[in-house]
């Protein structure tokens, strides 16, 4: 039982260094994607454009 006690605020201490750890490597760019936007360019996207078709006439 004595163990607990020095266990449970250890491991509290090791999630708070882990989450440290993550938000500062968040937050300088290491998980920026530097592949993504080159392959992006390479794929097609655009639709075709719709034929022009005259428009209707209208009823008055």
């Amino acid at each position: 039982m004595e163990a607990l006690y020095l266990l449970i605020p250890l491991s509290v201490v090791v999630v708070f260094i882990a989450l440290w750890v993550y938000f500062t490597a968040s937050d300088s760019g290491q998980f920026d994607d530097l592949v993504g936007p080159g392959l992006r360019v390479l794929q097609d996207d655009d639709t075709p454009a719709e034929a022009a078709t005259p428009p209707a006439p209208q009823r008055e």
